[in-house]
């Protein structure tokens, strides 16, 4: 976490390899009719926290994208990207992503750059429900101090240069972002009662309220 303006993101990744193995939630079970939803938005937005809700209440598998390539891979994305370059990771996650949208009845998150390379933005659009999830940056800075996932592209900066490059970035990625189907609006969540409140939200926009 970052305790103070001169803090730096960065440090080593301490997440769990993740299983790619189904997820089923405690939710209503598997909708009626197959269903795809993909989730876009910048670092930090809550698409992995809502994405995983998400798919506990329609009892449906979860799969964050990056955690996708890090099992097949068998490396963190830092490990990818300091290895092969943000070029290099970009051409795995293109193939990747084409893995994942294939499957059936799953919830997928994306990360906050895939979108924005390739015609990623177009594919993901074809083949799913797409959701982008809106957070202003003040929300998406605290989100990330919240998380402990390292982020390669915030490496070695200060909170005051974190605020600067999400604020910048995030500008020249809302022309892919908005190209989802649907947009939810996310404020800050740092309790269960605002994720739910998104799930909810994020149903509805797709037309999965029952």
């Amino acid at each position: 976490m970052i305790d103070d303006t001169n803090a730096k993101i960065g440090g080593s990744d301490s997440r769990s390899e993740y299983s790619i193995s189904e997820e089923y939630g405690e939710g209503q079970g598997k909708p009626e009719t197959p269903c795809r939803i993909i989730l876009i938005g910048y670092m930090g937005s809550g698409k992995t926290t809502v994405g995983r809700a998400l798919a506990a209440d329609l009892g449906v598998p979860f799969y964050d994208l990056d955690w996708y390539i890090e099992n097949r891979m068998r490396k963190t994305v830092s490990q990818i990207f300091a290895e092969r370059g943000e070029e290099g990771f970009r051409a795995i996650e293109h193939n990747m992503l084409h893995e994942v949208a294939e499957f059936e009845n799953v919830v997928i998150s994306c990360g906050g750059g895939t979108p924005c390379f390739f015609d990623n933005m177009e594919y993901i659009n074809s083949k799913a429900e797409t959701v982008y999830l809106k957070s202003n940056p003040e929300v998406l800075f605290k989100h990330l101090k919240m998380g402990k996932t390292v982020r390669p592209l915030l490496l070695d900066k200060t909170a005051e240069e974190v605020k600067e490059f999400i604020q910048q970035q995030l500008k020249q990625r809302e022309v892919y972002y908005t190209q989802a189907k649907h947009t939810v609006d996310v404020t800050l969540l740092d309790d269960h009662d605002k994720i739910k409140n998104t799930v909810a939200k994020l149903k509805e926009a797709v037309g999965l309220n029952r």
